[in-house]
Parts: structure tokens; C-alpha cells; sequence
């Protein structure tokens, strides 16, 4: 691997590699308004989440790294500590790409990128009318992190309300990851549309706790063609399967048994199938499969 020093690195060649590692990246996109009731309309990919009680949101709007400017959005919250952050998703991706322009300080973003005002309950900024999530935040600290072009500056927003569409909700009422159809930044010009195929699901070990890599018998474990996902699979669950659940396994698939004995390696056999079954998702089964071989 190469080594990247950080200290003897150009800031632009630093800013494209964290940029392209770290990712994606959700956007806020953000509202703010200044003393003089001057609106902006911002997008910030240095984003997330980090508390629900508080519920606290966190961006940061970098300082220029080619003129060492503020942000407008910067600017603004430190005199109206305000803001709405907007989801994007993709129905709206390409106006939200056209707000990121450096448009003078005044010039309305809104109207530039043809976007909808909405009031806000709680807050004198506007709300994006045609985001699928909006939520009306107070700005509680504003940390700036350096003083040097590409400086970032930490803006710590406690929610206040959220406003969601109906449209994105499912049966229960919770947010379908499906119909909410977000993306995401990655490095350069590059964003990523979380939907279709790029969803999946894995199961938390919350609730229970997984028998670890470490308890996988080390003929699976050092399997040359079992992954560090399949096993990561393989230790989430909380006990194998008993001896008795094995044999009737090995019963249901009889056929497939009698044939293994024919095989000149059988445990390769055996380690492809239960990639198959581990791919579907059927980790039980896989154990049930891996643990016959015995």
C-alpha cells in the first residue's frame, strides 16, 4: 500500500484522497438566512448524525481551499443560528449540484436552482419543499477547526421538528429506504443513488450475541474460499447447530450427499455451496451444510 502523509501533501491532492475514501457521504443541504433577511441555499457533503438525545446533527462548510473564504452558510449562522437542513434524494440531485455554485453573497439559491421556499414552524429559514425529509434545527456551537484554506467548521444543530413526507413511509410508518431513494457524495464528480441493488440488509448483533470469528472451527475458518464477509456471517449467529439438526440436514439432502462421496474434493464442493446459501442470505443452513462435511 502507499503511504500518504498528510503534512507533505498538497491540500487539493489530501482533499480528493479523503474525499475518495471517505464516502458516501450524505448531504445536508442547508438553509440559512442572514441579519438583513437574506435567504441561502447551500449543499454540504461533511454530514451525519451523532446524537438522538439530543437529537443533534453536525455539517461543516470548509472554508475555500483555493481563496481561504467562509461560506455563506457559515457566515449566516453566526448571526441567525438557524438552520434547516434539507435530504436530498435523487429526484432533486442535479438542482441541488446547480445551488452549489458560488453565487454572490444575496443572491437567492432558491430561485437559481428553481427550488420551492416552504416557512418553517420554529425558524425564520425556509424549508425545501420538494426534499423528502426537512428538519428545522438551532445552531448550539459553531467549532472552527483551523484558519487555513480547506479548514473545516463544525456547525452542532439540535433538531427542533422534522417534517416528513408521507410518500417515504412504510406500513409501520418508519422511513422505507426504498421510496426514500437518498444519495450520497463520493470523491471528485462521482455520487451514489442508494436504491435497488445497492440495498441490502444485515442483521445487528443487538438483541443477541454472535459466537465471534474466533469460535469458527478453523477447517471453515481458514477456508480459502469462505470470505471475511461469510465468516463475519458464520460468527454472528448465537450457537451452531446441534448434532441432531445436522443429521436430519444431511437426510434432506440425501442426493446431494451421496455424490459428495464421489468428489475428489469435497470440502471445496461443500465451502462453494455454502458461498451460494451465505450470498441468500441462509447463514443457518450454511452451518447446517458446513458442519456435515465432518
Amino acid at each position: 500500500m502507499i503511504e500518504i502523509n498528510p503534512n507533505a501533501t498538497p491540500i487539493p491532492q489530501l482533499h480528493a484522497y479523503l474525499l475518495g475514501a471517505v464516502g458516501p457521504r450524505p448531504i445536508a443541504f442547508a438553509s440559512t438566512i442572514d441579519e438583513n433577511g437574506n435567504v441561502n441555499l447551500a449543499p454540504f457533503s461533511f454530514f451525519n448524525v451523532f446524537s438522538a438525545n439530543p437529537p443533534i446533527l453536525i455539517f461543516s462548510p470548509a472554508r475555500s481551499g483555493r481563496t481561504n473564504a467562509t461560506k455563506h452558510t457559515y457566515d449566516n449562522v453566526k448571526v441567525v443560528p438557524e438552520v434547516v437542513i434539507n435530504i436530498v434524494n435523487h429526484s432533486m440531485v442535479h438542482q441541488v449540484s446547480l445551488a452549489s455554485a458560488e453565487y454572490p453573497k444575496g443572491v437567492s439559491e432558491f430561485e437559481k436552482s428553481g427550488f420551492t421556499p416552504l416557512e418553517s414552524k420554529k425558524i425564520k429559514p425556509f424549508r425545501v419543499k420538494e426534499s423528502p425529509v426537512q428538519i428545522e434545527c438551532k445552531v448550539n456551537q459553531v467549532i472552527e477547526l483551523g484558519t487555513g484554506g480547506g479548514a473545516g467548521n463544525l456547525i452542532i444543530c439540535e433538531v427542533l421538528l422534522l417534517h416528513l413526507n408521507e410518500e417515504i413511509l412504510n406500513e409501520s410508518r418508519m422511513i422505507d429506504p426504498h421510496k426514500i431513494d437518498l444519495v450520497a457524495r463520493m470523491g471528485g464528480n462521482w455520487y451514489c443513488r442508494a436504491s435497488g441493488n445497492a440495498l441490502f440488509e444485515i442483521d445487528k448483533p443487538l438483541s443477541k450475541m454472535g459466537i465471534g470469528v474466533d469460535a469458527i472451527p478453523s477447517e471453515i475458518k481458514n477456508s480459502a474460499i469462505l470470505t471475511g464477509n461469510h465468516l463475519g456471517q458464520l460468527g454472528n449467529v448465537e450457537k451452531l447447530p446441534s448434532q441432531t439438526e445436522v443429521e436430519e440436514y444431511k437426510k434432506q439432502q440425501e442426493l446431494f450427499f451421496q455424490e459428495l462421496k464421489k468428489s475428489t474434493n469435497a470440502k471445496e464442493e461443500v465451502h462453494r455451496k455454502a458461498t451460494v446459501l451465505l450470498n441468500l442470505n441462509r447463514v443457518e443452513e450454511a452451518w447446517k451444510l458446513l458442519l456435515a462435511l465432518k
